[in-house]
């Protein structure tokens, strides 16, 4: 297992559309992937989970990936994070 921190960048957060691309690049993985906000963990592949955490931009998240393509995994998440999810 594999664990990296990152800060949301974009202007709306893991909210709607950021969260529905997010997750769409967390399925692409075969890992089992979750995200860490303050003492809460939810399945990164899970749109409620991810909305349910209420993550806007500024916060610090951590994502965890544990599998045969976790280190891609966590990669590729944080990338699209950092990016702003080109918005």
């Amino acid at each position: 297992m594999i664990s990296r921190d990152v800060t949301i960048k974009n202007n709306v957060g893991l909210h709607a559309r950021p969260a529905t691309f997010f997750i769409q690049k967390a399925n692409s993985f075969k890992s089992s992937i979750w995200i860490e906000k303050d003492d809460r963990r939810v399945n990164a592949k899970s749109l409620l989970g991810v909305l349910s955490l209420g993550i806007v931009k500024g916060m610090s998240i951590t994502l965890y990936a544990d599998g045969a393509d976790e280190a891609d995994a966590v990669e590729g998440l944080a990338t699209l994070i950092d990016t702003g999810f080109n918005e």
